[in-house]
């Protein structure tokens, strides 16, 4: 149910965003019926979940992240622009394989979309614990790439530890059995 009324909320404040009209009421009664017309095409096909209207992250990616991103962006927009401009073009193209902490699906989604974000780096894949990165000049090396950015991401999920492979105490750890190989 929080799902539900987390997706209305924000296909009702999108519509509101995107059309512009406050005060027309016809208008706002069309639009109010084509969110609840998509609140329920998107029940019907089951696709109303945490992963979809990822309400258990709270207004933190709003008030935390983003801000932070968005200088990130700036920040990367600035070098690019030296590196475009400058008359040597002093590129590194490179594919570097980093590794992703995050505990969820959607971490790792977020992870992956804030590198691709970031202009001069994209993310060409995500497989597992993995992304893929393209570079324009990658000098670091994939756990810098994955230092900050990584955590806090992983902070969005409510990581305690963002160093570890495993970010919370409901995952499956590896326990010594009887002959003292770990389970898989």
């Amino acid at each position: 149910m929080k799902y539900a009324l987390t997706l209305l909320v924000a296909l009702i404040a999108n519509w509101l965003l995107w059309s512009g009209h406050f005060d027309n009421p016809f208008l706002i009664g069309l639009g109010a019926a084509s969110c609840l017309f998509c609140l329920w095409l998107s029940s019907r096909m089951k696709i109303v979940d945490e992963e979809g209207a990822p309400a258990h992250l709270g207004i933190r990616p709003f008030l935390l992240y983003a801000p932070w991103l968005a200088k990130e962006i700036v920040t990367s927009n600035i070098n690019v622009a030296r590196i475009i401009l400058s008359p040597v073009m002093p590129l590194r193209r490179n594919l570097i394989l980093v590794p992703a902490k995050q505990k969820s699906e959607i971490g790792r989604v977020i992870f992956a979309n804030s590198i691709t974000l970031t202009p001069g780096t994209v993310s060409v894949r995500l497989e597992g614990n993995n992304i893929l990165v393209h570079g324009l000049s990658l000098d670091e090396s994939a756990d810098d790439m994955a230092g900050e950015m990584g955590e806090r991401v992983c902070r969005l999920e409510r990581c305690e530890n963002a160093a570890a492979n495993e970010c919370d105490d409901d995952s499956v750890e590896s326990q010594p059995n009887a002959s003292g190989q770990g389970e898989s």
